[in-house]
């Protein structure tokens, strides 16, 4: 008789665990090379300055900067980038593994297959798109879909784990069609506001007010250039490191990502008290606790990055906070979704 705490695939569980864990350090690590100004500090890709690792000896740095003229090497941030270009890679080869190991037992009739190869698609597509992150100098759009991506691979990995996981954890829970539509209608606002979470960021605006909850100098409703702020193509060989965008337009997508957390919080936060409700099941009500928890968490830091003019360390646990919001979500409709 096979022990109900043990997953059917033992080690592909054990795998996808770690590999989702990595992604989340990839997220982080990601936020950080970006908030610290290094996403150029390869000018080139994959290498740096034409090699693996960073330029170390003095006739190497010569030679680099000398390729590489208009882009100085500056090791500090050439290695925050090569460590993200790393772990990036070296979560696209336990994606490969994982691919692998679902193909060789796709016989198997709980085996997820489509998962895993979905998985690897995207981990090449976002290959390309840290490639092009560098060749295009750090445009918005790129780097805004780039960062999209890893949040997309981290969730996915996370469902698979929950489909990998040993059973008799997370038994379908008894929702209603009403939680369920709430549940994937605060999907679908806590992806906008993700969206214009990288938006801002890409366009360096999270600075644009400076004052919480005014904007700046008292004005709850600052000059803003709407029509300059949200254009998604602005043609090619344009450097965006540090923004091209005046004030205005940068205060507008300040602006707007501050009213899409308040609807975001405001559609969470009824969300958790929804599944904390008497009659919900014991899971479904320490799930909603957590969700509200970690709403809260993410709230204290927004509001410390515009006070404390964006810390490096708060930016990016806001960047991390995001990304297990998203997966909590989506692990609700997993669950919800399985007793339908």
């Amino acid at each position: 008789m096979r022990n109900h705490a043990q997953s059917p695939f033992p080690h592909q569980y054990r795998l996808a665990m770690i590999t989702c864990l990595l992604a989340f350090c990839v997220i982080l690590v990601g936020a950080y090379v970006r908030l610290s100004d290094a996403g150029l500090g390869c000018p080139d890709w994959p290498g740096c300055y034409g090699q693996m690792v960073v330029p170390t000896d003095a006739s190497a740095v010569a030679a680099a900067e000398q390729s590489y003229a208009d882009r100085p090497l500056d090791r500090g941030k050439a290695w925050k980038e090569m460590v993200h270009r790393y772990l990036a890679g070296s979560l696209g080869l336990a994606i490969l593994l994982l691919a692998i190991l679902a193909w060789r037992g796709r016989r198997h009739f709980n085996q997820p297959l489509m998962l895993p190869m979905l998985l690897l698609l995207l981990v090449l597509f976002q290959a390309a798109l840290g490639m092009w992150t560098v060749t295009l100098l750090v445009k918005p759009f790129i780097v805004t879909a780039h960062l999209l991506g890893g949040f997309a691979t981290f969730v996915l990995l996370g469902l698979l784990v929950l489909k990998l996981r040993p059973v008799g954890i997370f038994h379908a829970l008894d929702t209603s069609n009403s939680q369920r539509w709430w549940i994937r209608v605060s999907l679908v606002i806590l992806l906008l506001q993700i969206s214009l979470g990288g938006w801002t960021s890409t366009n360096y605006a999270a600075l644009a007010c400076t004052e919480f909850p005014t904007c700046y100098a008292g004005s709850w409703w600052p000059e803003m250039d709407f029509s300059e702020a949200f254009v998604l193509w602005r043609g090619l060989g344009v450097n965006y490191e540090f923004g091209v965008l005046e004030n205005s337009a940068r205060t507008a997508i300040h602006m707007t990502h501050r009213i899409g957390a308040m609807i975001t919080a405001l559609t969470l936060g009824l969300l958790a008290w929804y599944l904390t409700r008497p009659n919900s099941s014991p899971l479904l009500r320490r799930l909603g606790i957590t969700l509200l928890l970690l709403l809260a968490l993410q709230i204290t830091l927004g509001i410390s990055n515009v006070l404390g003019h964006l810390p490096l360390s708060i930016a990016v646990a806001h960047n991390g906070g995001a990304a297990l919001l998203l997966l909590l979500l989506v692990t609700l409709i997993w669950i919800s979704r399985s007793r339908e």
